[in-house]
């Protein structure tokens, strides 16, 4: 039964019509978002900038491993500040605390997965009638993965941004077994217009924006070789600065671990950097205002840039993979090599591509009108949380387990410490068992 069926029902033994209860539910919908990472920070964030005027936002920055800087929070907030203002930093006890007190309507879920169920658990424990729960994936959701879907099994909505991902989750989810819906929302930080003509094209002064990313490519090797097209195409075009855009500077954290940092690459390249070629940090969409083009593997930059006529290079010399995050560009036109990064022949993306990639029509976004039906649902006192079937091993203990394992040296319960005291070994355990049981599979 879809979800508008079951609210008519419930409605109708009530007495009330649906629109009658979303009418009572319009002027009182508070949405309370909860992010962790730079990068949730900033989805979330820009995501409650486009829920309608009459929901009431606010976000919370959970303290866990990848607690993002000052600096990193500016970067993830700007162009929200007017709406989210400074948010507070807070332990997953007081953010419980917090959930009592404002007794939000709606609670968006904008964290790693692994924290999903953590925190979703603190939630149904901080609340007398439990909000909706929502979540989503903050970027590039290309192919489908069943962490994604797994971490997420107990919330009640996941908010994706294109047709391609909607269509690839929800086979992925019937696959696994797991009940899902899925809505879909423009991705929220996409620029809303393209820039003036007079700051596009290689020929001008400007900025050429590498986007770096954590964890791709992964290898040293890969990283200097990027590094070493960029520095040869910056000595090709001395009235172009060559900005290696990342993420986080030394010491701060972001969603995923850094092996190979590029402001220490960049000292190793042999002949040394030109003076044009820079590492520099800071919100993306201010580079992007002085770009004449973009370079990256596979970063969520990329969309960005499209969406603002910036022409793009997809390097693909590492390869076209699951692992490389860009899949999602086959198709695109947007795929170059070595020898287009260093003279700068960067491309536009095909039309065709365009639609089932996160440029589909504003009106096909239906990711409100999906929450605002669970909230008519949950109006009914008909609300149960899903029940999950994997995972629930072990009780309390794998529970206090899952928590030390999200939040670290942020959790500071008894529970968790005993709990990463007997899980440990067990774990390692477990693990040797599986590796023979492959071998004795083969």
């Amino acid at each position: 039964m879809t979800i508008t069926r079951a609210v008519a029902d419930d409605a109708a033994a009530s007495g009330a019509s649906p629109r009658e209860s979303e009418s009572a539910l319009s002027d009182r919908v508070t949405v309370l978002a909860i992010a962790d990472s730079d990068s949730y920070v900033k989805w979330g964030a820009a995501l409650l900038g486009q829920a309608p005027g009459h929901w009431r936002g606010s976000l919370i920055v959970l303290a866990s491993p990848v607690l993002p800087s000052a600096d990193q929070l500016a970067a993830a907030l700007s162009g929200t500040e007017e709406t989210i203002g400074s948010p507070p930093i807070l332990d997953l006890s007081a953010l419980a605390v917090a959930i009592a007190t404002l007794k939000p309507d709606v609670v968006l879920l904008s964290v790693r997965g692994a924290l999903v169920p953590v925190v979703v658990r603190a939630i149904v424990g901080a609340s007398v009638v439990r909000p909706v729960i929502v979540s989503g994936l903050p970027g590039i959701s290309i192919p489908a993965t069943k962490l994604a879907v797994s971490h997420r099994a107990q919330v009640d909505y996941f908010v994706l941004h294109s047709r391609r991902e909607i269509r690839e989750f929800e086979e992925l989810a019937s696959h696994m077994g797991i009940e899902m819906l899925f809505g879909l929302a423009t991705l929220p930080f996409l620029p809303r217009k393209p820039l003036p003509q007079k700051t596009r094209g290689r020929n001008q002064n400007g900025e050429v924006i590498f986007a770096t990313q954590a964890t791709v490519p992964a290898r040293k090797v890969d990283r200097l070789a990027l590094l070493s097209w960029l520095a040869e195409s910056a000595r090709r075009h001395p009235y172009l600065r060559v900005v290696v855009k990342v993420r986080a500077a030394r010491g701060e954290q972001q969603t995923h671990g850094e092996r190979f940092d590029y402001a220490d690459l960049i000292g190793e390249l042999d002949p040394p950097a030109p003076h044009n070629l820079v590492v520099a940090g800071g919100a993306m969409s201010d580079h992007l205002a002085g770009a004449v083009g973009l370079v990256t593997v596979s970063s969520t930059a990329a969309i960005e840039a499209i969406a603002l006529s910036i022409p793009v290079i997809i390097v693909k010399d590492s390869g076209v993979s699951a692992e490389l995050i860009n899949v999602v560009f086959d198709g695109s036109g947007l795929f170059g090599d070595c020898g287009d990064v260093v003279e700068g022949r960067f491309r536009h993306p095909n039309a065709t591509w365009l639609d089932d990639n996160y440029f589909h029509a504003a009106e096909q976004n239906d990711w409100v009108e999906g929450v605002n039906e669970l909230l008519i649902r949950r109006a009914t006192g008909d609300f149960p949380l899903k029940e999950l079937e994997k995972g629930v091993l072990g009780g309390v203990l794998r529970r206090a387990w899952d928590r030390k394992r999200a939040l670290g040296r942020f959790d500071r319960s008894w529970s968790g410490m005993i709990a990463l005291v007997v899980g440990t070994p067990l774990r390692c355990a477990m693990t040797v068992l599986r590796a023979v049981r492959r071998r004795r599979t083969r």
